[in-house]
C-alpha cells in the first residue's frame, strides 16, 4: 500500500491531473479495506536494530493430532534447552563464538563512548542487531521444535512453571538487599535465552487442548521407572541413578519421562484413555544409558 501511494505521486508530471492527495488516498484505502478485511488490521513497527516490520494478524490452523494415543514429556532446562522423553536433548541456538567476541568488543566501546554522541548511537544499534540475530534464531528454533511434538504426539506434557515469577530480579531493596543477585541474574538470563515461555506458548497454539501442564515438584528427583523419589538420585547435572531399582538415565530425560507419566495419568483421570502407561515398570536401561 505504501509503494502504491509513492508510485501515484512519482508518476505525476506537469500538465497532468493533480496526483491523489492524503484525503483521496485515505478514501481509496477505506474502499480497499472494505474489499480486503486483512487491510483493517496490520501494524508497522521498527525495532531497536533499526529494522522495519509489517505484521498481519492471522490465526494459523492447529497441527492435527496423529490419533495414535502417544504422550511425550518435555523438560525445559538451562544447560539443555529441552529434553524429550524419547531421549532427545535439544539446545536453542545462540550467537557463534565470533559473534560473542564482537558483542564483547562492542559493549566495551559503548562503555567508553560519550552519552548522546553519534558514535554511541551507532554502537548501540550494532549491539541491537547482534541481539536481534540471536532472538530470531531462537524464535525459528521454537517454531521448528514446537511443530514436531504437535505432529507426532497426541498429548504433550510440560511442567507448570510461572516464568514471570521465576525470572524476577533478586536485587531486593536498599533496606533489604537480595542475596545471590549475580547467580540469580545468570539463571534468569538462561531461562529467557532458552525460550522456556515461548516454547510452551507455541505448543499450546499448535496443539490446542493437547498440552497438559503437570506439577513440577519432584520431577527431577523421582525415578521414571519405579517412581521412587530420592534427592540424591541426581548425581550431577547430567546423570540420574535410582538407588531403589538401579535405573540409570540422563537426568533431563528422566525428568521428561516423569512429566510424560504425569501427563498421561492426568488425561486418564479426566476420562481419556490411559495414555501415559503405568509408572512402575521395568527399567529401560538400553534406551537411557549414560555414556
Amino acid at each position: 500500500m505504501w509503494n502504491l501511494a509513492v508510485e501515484q505521486l512519482a508518476h505525476w508530471q506537469p500538465g497532468r491531473k493533480t496526483a491523489p492527495g492524503f484525503v483521496e488516498q485515505s478514501r481509496r484505502l477505506t474502499e480497499a479495506r472494505a474489499e480486503n478485511p486483512w487491510l483493517k488490521s496490520y501494524s508497522i513497527t521498527r525495532d531497536r536494530a533499526d529494522r522495519w516490520h509489517v505484521a498481519f494478524p492471522v490465526a494459523p490452523e492447529p497441527v492435527p493430532a496423529p490419533g495414535i494415543g502417544d504422550v511425550v514429556g518435555v523438560d525445559r532446562g538451562v544447560v539443555v534447552s529441552a529434553a524429550l522423553s524419547t531421549g532427545e536433548l535439544l539446545s536453542a541456538p545462540t550467537l557463534r563464538d565470533t559473534e560473542k567476541a564482537r558483542l564483547l568488543r562492542l559493549r566495551r566501546k559503548l562503555a567508553r563512548a560519550r552519552r548522546g554522541s553519534n558514535r554511541r548511537g551507532k554502537v548501540k544499534t550494532a549491539i541491537a542487531r547482534l541481539k536481534a540475530r540471536e532472538t530470531d534464531r531462537r524464535k525459528d528454533w521454537v517454531e521448528k521444535i514446537g511443530t514436531r511434538p504437535a505432529r507426532e504426539f497426541d498429548v504433550i506434557g510440560v511442567e507448570h512453571l510461572k516464568i514471570t515469577n521465576m525470572t524476577r530480579s533478586a536485587k531486593g531493596t536498599a533496606d533489604a538487599p537480595g542475596r545471590g543477585v549475580r547467580q540469580k541474574a545468570g539463571l534468569n538470563q538462561g531461562v529467557l535465552a532458552n525460550g522456556w515461555g515461548q516454547l510452551v506458548t507455541r505448543l499450546e497454539q499448535k496443539a490446542p487442548g493437547r498440552v497438559v501442564k503437570v506439577d513440577p515438584r519432584y520431577t527431577s528427583q523421582s525415578c521414571s521407572a519405579c517412581g521412587a523419589a530420592d534427592r540424591k538420585a541426581r548425581e550431577n547435572e547430567a546423570a540420574f541413578r535410582c538407588r531403589s531399582c538401579g535405573f540409570v538415565a540422563n537426568a533431563d530425560v528422566n525428568a521428561a519421562c516423569d512429566i510424560r507419566n504425569a501427563a498421561g495419568h492426568a488425561v486418564a483421570a479426566r476420562g481419556g484413555p490411559p495414555l501415559g502407561g503405568p509408572a512402575n515398570r521395568e527399567p529401560q536401561h538400553d534406551l537411557f544409558l549414560v555414556g
